[in-house]
């Protein structure tokens, strides 16, 4: 009784809210929240209050899934919890020496929404693109971004996870991806091997970690790193490198041909990689600049994510050899309708992002209350 009644409260207020809010352009708005979250992180008690905040809104819904056993089936997608960019691996180093929040929400979101995947880290730091980067869409409750991989780098946020360490939350993930513009295959593995040796050096023990095969808002083409020869590489690049501690997931682009999902999955299956998301955003021209492309999440993403998934997961036979990946949803999960939409089609769990934007900061308590009642 006393989760309904907070959910309806948080329903009720947010509603009379996002008005208001959404009065700022959603870069601003987006700004302001991580300056929030930059401070939150450093308040004990604002990190108790979201606890709490927490345990009123979420009741337990244990679900295993991609070897990672998860509080409830909802975990907020990669890409909020990324960090600052910078210029160069020096300065990440240094502002972390200096005692610097360079991964804003890394305490306060865990505390308030569970599992959340941080990143994506690519083994040197970005900037990201210049600009406005990020627009809503409101009729379709849809969001758009180039952000474009900023992040301080793996070195840097291992470094900054590291200081941290017995402040980190019981369940997370970390997402890693390749810097854009590496096109030898060579250095691509090496990035790779060195962004996970820094989490290792830091003893930074993440419940799975996730290759990012697809980044739609930076200079590289998405698709260019979802082949099998080269997705069967960097999947072996990384089970080795985990020898089997942490589970690998993948993280593939909405939008792919039917023929090239069921071969990456048999090519995942075979790697023993244990979960792929499904999926990231869809390239589609910037509001701004329509000569670049933006990632499209959210309400429009829905049916090329749902679509993935189904992909995907045909042909899943539990228990045969190998094993095939556990699909994760991520694309449009904004209500207990669309998550539903998932479920009904083998997706064991989703990611979700846009929601908080729609829904607010409890999204995932109010999509898994209304899925429980439908």
């Amino acid at each position: 009784m006393a989760n309904a009644a907070f959910l309806a409260l948080n329903r009720a207020l947010y509603a009379a809210a996002r008005p208001i809010l959404f009065r700022s352009s959603a870069q601003r708005a987006h700004e302001q929240v991580i300056d929030l979250l930059r401070t939150l992180d450093t308040r004990d008690s604002a990190i108790a209050l979201l606890r709490a905040f927490n345990r009123l809104a979420f009741n337990p819904q244990p679900v295993t899934v991609g070897g990672v056993t998860l509080p409830y089936p909802l975990m907020l997608a990669a890409g909020f919890v990324k960090g600052d960019g910078f210029t160069s691996e020096a300065e990440a180093l240094d502002a972390v020496e200096s005692g610097r929040n360079i991964i804003p929400g890394w305490r306060s979101m865990p505390a308030l929404v569970g599992p959340v995947e941080f990143g994506s880290f690519t083994r040197w730091p970005r900037l990201g693109n210049p600009g406005t980067v990020m627009w809503r869409h409101v009729s379709d409750r849809s969001t758009q971004n180039r952000v474009g991989l900023r992040n301080p780098g793996a070195r840097a946020a291992a470094a900054f996870l590291g200081r941290h360490r017995d402040q980190l939350p019981d369940v997370y993930g970390i997402n890693i991806a390749i810097s854009p513009g590496v096109e030898v295959i060579d250095q691509q593995q090496q990035e790779v091997r060195e962004s996970l040796d820094f989490f290792e050096a830091q003893a930074i023990r993440p419940a799975w970690f996730t290759l990012n095969l697809s980044c739609p808002n930076t200079e590289d083409d998405p698709g260019g790193r979802q082949t099998e020869a080269l997705t069967r590489d960097l999947c072996r690049v990384v089970i080795d490198q985990l020898q089997g501690q942490t589970p690998l997931w993948v993280k593939l682009s909405p939008g792919l041909a039917d023929e090239q999902y069921t071969l990456l999955r048999r090519v995942l299956a075979e790697t023993g990689v244990r979960g792929v998301i499904a999926t990231n955003t869809l390239a589609q021209p910037a509001p701004d600049t329509p000569e670049l492309a933006a990632g499209i999440g959210g309400g429009r993403l829905h049916k090329c994510a749902l679509t993935a998934t189904i992909r995907l997961h045909e042909g899943h036979l539990p228990g045969a050899e190998p094993i095939s990946p556990d699909v994760i949803a991520c694309g449009g999960v904004l209500d207990g309708a669309t998550f539903q939409d998932f479920v009904q089609v083998g997706a064991q769990a989703a990611q979700y992002w846009s929601a908080l934007i729609y829904r607010g900061p409890l999204a995932a308590a109010l999509i898994l209350n209304e899925d429980s009642h439908a």
